[in-house]
């Protein structure tokens, strides 16, 4: 008996031959390819490439690649010797002749003294109050310097005369230089201990002018 061949639907001698899809796939496209997207009648895969998407994805970058620098930054910071830069205790602060009589507080803010000149010597006044260490202000309508810490009061020589400081303030080393400049060193002081002798009259604690 003769087999009968399987006629499909709409494959009739007058159908028309199906409209082939106008693009073609060889093999089983990988799942997660735009190719597969296709295969499965999507346009296209992920979020759609906006400007706000490119913006966004730019910023979390950003801070992935500034995390990343910190964190490097730390890494080596901590293998690197831990060095504190001071201010240098011997410097040059000019001549003799460029001080007139009385305070002069040019040096302040540089290096925390005052020169003071009397008429039979030039001394430099370390500015640090002999009570907690706080900074003193020039007064100079008053003659004195009041530290703005707790009230103490010392005369234009730096010798305290009222409020808590215990003590005058120090002195630091001066010498005359070869080029004829005035030499300080404050890591060399003379004081006044209380109840005990000055030490505001020896060697290095004054130039004689």
């Amino acid at each position: 008996m003769a087999e009968i061949p399987e006629v499909k639907p709409g494959a009739g001698a007058g159908s028309a031959p199906a409209k082939a899809d106008a693009t073609s796939y060889v093999g089983t496209p990988a799942v997660g390819t735009s190719k597969a997207a296709a295969a499965a009648g999507l346009a296209t895969v992920g979020p759609e490439n906006t400007d706000d998407q490119r913006r966004r994805r730019r910023l979390v970058w950003s801070m992935v690649v500034a995390f990343l620098v910190a964190w490097l930054i730390s890494f080596f910071r901590f293998f690197l010797p831990r060095t504190l830069f001071e201010p240098a205790t011997s410097f040059k602060i000019g001549y003799p002749s460029d001080y007139a009589l009385g305070v002069d507080t040019k040096w302040q803010q540089k290096y925390r003294i005052w020169v003071d000149r009397t008429p039979d010597r030039l001394f430099v006044i370390y500015a640090r109050c002999t009570h907690l260490g706080c900074t003193p202000d020039w007064k100079p309508s008053e003659n004195k310097f009041k530290c703005p810490c707790h009230g103490s009061g010392y005369d234009s020589e730096g010798v305290n005369f009222e409020g808590p400081a215990p003590r005058p303030m120090d002195r630091a080393h001066v010498d005359v230089a070869p080029d004829g400049q005035i030499l300080v060193d404050t890591a060399k002081l003379y004081s006044w201990p209380k109840g005990q002798p000055s030490k505001f009259n020896d060697d290095g604690a004054f130039l004689p002018v």
